[in-house]
C-alpha cells in the first residue's frame, strides 16, 4: 500500500478566505482528507503537528520577521510549495502601497505611537518574495473546483495546469459585451483567467482579484485606459489594488515609456 502523502496548510496575513473554501467544500473535504494525511491545518483540525511534508500549502503574504521566519522553517521541511490565494501569490491589498514609500507613516497612522514590542513589521510581500514556489493558485479567494483540480494533479506528481489567458477569454466565451468599449476601467485584459469572468458577467468591470496573468501587456493597458481619458492616479490605484509586487516591479518603466 502506498504512503499517503503529507500535505500542510497554514496561514499568514490574509482574510483566510482560502483555507474557509476548503473547509466549507462539503461534497469534497472528505475525499480531500482521505486521499492525503492531513498533518498541520489548524482551521479544520486539533492535532497539527511539525513534520516533515510532502505538499505545504500556504496563504497570506507576509508582514512581520516572525511570519518569515516561520514560513522558512516550513519550507525548510516540505518538498513542494504551493501559494493559494492572491495575497499569498502577489501581496494581495495589503501590498498595494509596494515600491512608492511611505510605509512608515502609514503605519503610524493605524497604530498611532503605541509600542510594538511583540513583533517586527515590514511592508506585506507575497511567499517568493522569501521562499522558492513550486505552483502558484491565484484567486481572492480561490475557486474550490479549480483548487480541487490542481491538487488532484499535484499529488499525482504531475503541475497544475495554469490559466494562460485573461479574464477577457471568459467574457467572450460567456458572450458578455466588452465593458471597455463602455468606457468603464475594466483590468480584465490583464487579469488571470479562473474566476469565469463572474464580475463582467453581472456588468461589473474586474478589478484584478485573481492577479496578473503570465503574460499581461501592463503598458497597452496603461496606454489604453489614458486614450480613454482615465487620470493616471486613478489607472494606478485600480492596477495596484491586487497587482501586488509583480506589478510594483513594472510600474516605473510602464510610467516612464
Amino acid at each position: 500500500m502506498m504512503r499517503k502523502l503529507k500535505v500542510g496548510i497554514y496561514g499568514f496575513t490574509g482574510c483566510a478566505g482560502d483555507q474557509l473554501v476548503i473547509v466549507h467544500s462539503e461534497d469534497e473535504i472528505l475525499d480531500f482528507f482521505s486521499s492525503v494525511e492531513v498533518v498541520s491545518f489548524l482551521m479544520a483540525q486539533r492535532d497539527n503537528k511539525d513534520e516533515e511534508l510532502d505538499i505545504a500549502l500556504i496563504e497570506g503574504s507576509i508582514t512581520t520577521l516572525e511570519q518569515k521566519e516561520k514560513l522558512e522553517k516550513i519550507a525548510s521541511r516540505a518538498k513542494t510549495i504551493v501559494a493559494i490565494g492572491t495575497c499569498a501569490c502577489f501581496g494581495g491589498i495589503q501590498s498595494m502601497k509596494l515600491g512608492i514609500g511611505g510605509y512608515e507613516e502609514r503605519f503610524k497612522g493605524v497604530y498611532g505611537n503605541a509600542k510594538i514590542e511583540a513583533v517586527e513589521p515590514f511592508e506585506s510581500l507575497p511567499i517568493d518574495a522569501f521562499v522558492k514556489v513550486d505552483y502558484y493558485i491565484p484567486g481572492c479567494p480561490i475557486d474550490k473546483n479549480q483548487f480541487f483540480r490542481a491538487f488532484s494533479r499535484i499529488i499525482n506528481g504531475a503541475p497544475p495546469e495554469k490559466f494562460i489567458f485573461p479574464v477577457c477569454a471568459e467574457c467572450k466565451w460567456k458572450g458578455n459585451g466588452c465593458l471597455l468599449l463602455e468606457n468603464i476601467l475594466c483590468l480584465g485584459p490583464i487579469t488571470s483567467a479562473g474566476c469565469g469572468a463572474i464580475c463582467p458577467s453581472h456588468n461589473l468591470s474586474c478589478v484584478g482579484c485573481w492577479g496578473l496573468y503570465e503574460d499581461a501587456n501592463l503598458y497597452s493597458e496603461y496606454r489604453l485606459l489614458l486614450e480613454k481619458g482615465f487620470k493616471r492616479d486613478e489607472i494606478t490605484n485600480r492596477m495596484r489594488n491586487f497587482g501586488g509586487k509583480k506589478f510594483a516591479d513594472n510600474l516605473k518603466e510602464i510610467e516612464k515609456k
